[in-house]
């Protein structure tokens, strides 16, 4: 499994041939999530600690991870909350309000825009730059605001497609969609079980955890593919 500086020493050693970077949004194309949560519970008075228990709650009643059922989809987000609501009351005794969650969630994101800029000079330079997201459908409207999506040569979004990472079944998709092979494929995400996951299907992975790191990595990716 990727993590720290060590796999991003690999990476630059490794992206020889690769043709195709997708980039995660959460996370990389914005602050660090641990930033984005604490800025979402600051307002309420929640502990973050508490949502994420909450979170994982819900998330055992579909069988899936934490934001599964939100992303896949398999529930609407205002039903969403209000069963996130009821697991804060039951299991930490907090009243909270989880309605408008992806307009709260998005109030004051700002965007990572060293990255952007610099997938845009990957992209100039005929590298294939996609979107892989699990993303909840309510969120579409607002990274489009933040991001141009003429950014990116494809999106796949888990929310469209059912599966999300880092199952198999989405970087197999992600390929056929670019026509690119697994082994020439990139994926730059701040989870490393996402990375994990890539490279179990044959991709190349970045765990993302530093900009300016990721930057010289895919800086020197450029200079093989000159």
């Amino acid at each position: 499994m990727t993590a720290g500086p060590a796999p991003v020493e690999a990476a630059a050693r490794d992206t020889t041939g690769v043709r195709a970077v997708w980039t995660d949004f959460r996370g990389v194309l914005t602050p660090p999530l641990h930033w984005a949560v604490e800025s979402f519970c600051r307002p309420m008075g929640l502990e973050p600690q508490a949502l994420h228990g909450a979170m994982r709650a819900v998330g055992e009643l579909y069988g899936t991870g934490s934001m599964a059922p939100l992303d896949t989809p398999l529930v609407e987000e205002d039903e969403w909350g209000r069963q996130v609501e009821a697991a804060l009351l039951d299991g930490y005794g907090i009243r909270a309000d989880m309605s408008g969650f992806a307009e709260r969630w998005f109030a004051d994101r700002r965007v990572n825009q060293p990255w952007i800029d610099e997938l845009w000079r990957l992209r100039s330079s005929g590298v294939f730059v996609g979107l892989l997201s699990n993303m909840p459908p309510g969120w579409d409207p607002y990274w489009r605001r933040m991001v141009d999506p003429a950014l990116f040569d494809d999106l796949v979004m888990s929310f469209e497609t059912g599966c999300r990472k880092p199952d198999r079944e989405i970087f197999e998709l992600a390929v056929r969609r670019s026509g690119i092979p697994a082994h020439r494929s990139l994926l730059a995400d701040d989870l490393a079980e996402n990375c994990a996951g890539a490279e179990r299907a044959g991709w190349h992975g970045l765990h993302f955890t530093d900009t300016s790191e990721a930057i010289r990595v895919l800086r020197a990716l450029r200079r093989e593919l000159a």
